[in-house]
């Protein structure tokens, strides 16, 4: 379809309910996803399929064997998933998923500032692509004069983002002060 083309926009509060993932080994993506990110387990079938979510949802990952287990990562240069992005509601938060990455010796493929958002990017343990995000209120997005928006890509500081997690251990205690940065 042409951007010039007319028709009917999805309905605006639409959103990606979960995205379901094949795995060669399900415990070392659980140990991944749960144990990493800190994703809780709602639902598992054996062996074979687990479910994660965050805050009770039902589930944001699945996880399966059915068609994967042992397997490999598709090669470089064909189709599939470029990556997962888990939006977290805040930088804080943002800063705490980047200390447990860290933490758990995972090596970063890049942090960028979009304008709009600021990302980082790794692989779980089945080379699938992860993106941990959160977006900046739409207010402070870059715009152009004409009001478009005007995403950008520059290099994130990695150091700044982690300082929101040491400002956060010496802030004060819920209701003595402000809790999201």
């Amino acid at each position: 379809m042409n951007a010039d083309e007319t028709s009917r926009p999805i309905d605006p509060q639409v959103r990606i309910g979960h995205v379901h993932l094949k795995v060669a080994d399900l415990e070392r993506a659980l140990r991944f996803y749960c144990g990493v990110l800190g994703f809780e387990l709602t639902q598992r079938y054996g062996t074979q399929a687990a479910f994660v979510s965050a805050g009770g949802y039902h589930h944001h990952i699945g996880l399966n064997t059915w068609e994967s287990r042992g397997g490999s990562p598709p090669p470089p240069g064909t189709t599939g998933l470029y990556h997962t992005a888990i939006l977290y509601p805040t930088r804080r938060a943002l800063a705490d998923a980047l200390r447990r990455v860290l933490d758990a010796g995972i090596q970063l493929d890049g942090a960028s500032d979009h304008g709009v958002s600021e990302a980082l990017y790794l692989r779980d343990p089945d080379d699938n692509g992860v993106e941990l995000y959160w977006d900046r209120p739409q207010e402070a997005w870059p715009r152009t004069p004409t009001g478009e928006l005007a995403m950008f890509t520059r290099r994130l500081d990695l150091n700044g983002l982690l300082n929101v997690v040491e400002a956060v251990k010496h802030a004060p205690q819920v209701g003595e002060g402000p809790q999201d940065l």
